[in-house]
């Protein structure tokens, strides 16, 4: 499996927008956080090319446009994190990370019976 690259919380949200379109062009990204960040589009080109430089991201250029594309999924991304957090906060374990998370968040109904279809499908496959 090819290293995942560590991203910045900053990149997470520019890995998001190719995530939902690619190829896009750096105008695109900018564009679409508009809305939710009032980061500058310099700001925004500099995360993309951090992330070129991280492997997160490759390109290809038509006439004088630069198109981008994520080179990780989404899901790659997601579980090389979530390990990462696991190793860091719990050494590795994922009993004492679930039991904390219970303990302190509340749940609906809903998401109660989820995690217990989670669990017995978990439980069906092994």
């Amino acid at each position: 499996m090819p290293q995942i690259p560590r991203i910045s919380e900053s990149e997470w949200d520019v890995m998001k927008i190719f995530w939902q379109i690619s190829p896009a062009t750096a105008n695109d990204v900018i564009a679409a956080l508009s809305d939710d960040k009032d980061w500058k589009p310099a700001t925004i080109k500099t995360l993309i090319n951090r992330l070129l430089k991280k492997k997160a991201l490759d390109f290809y250029k038509e006439g004088k446009t630069y198109y981008y594309t994520p080179l990780v999924s989404e899901e790659e991304c997601v579980r090389a994190e979530s390990a990462s957090f696991l190793q860091r906060l719990f050494g590795g374990a994922l009993k004492p990370m679930f039991a904390q998370f219970l303990k302190e968040e509340r749940l609906t109904e809903e998401e109660i019976k989820e995690l217990k279809q989670i669990l017995d499908n978990k439980k069906d496959r092994q």
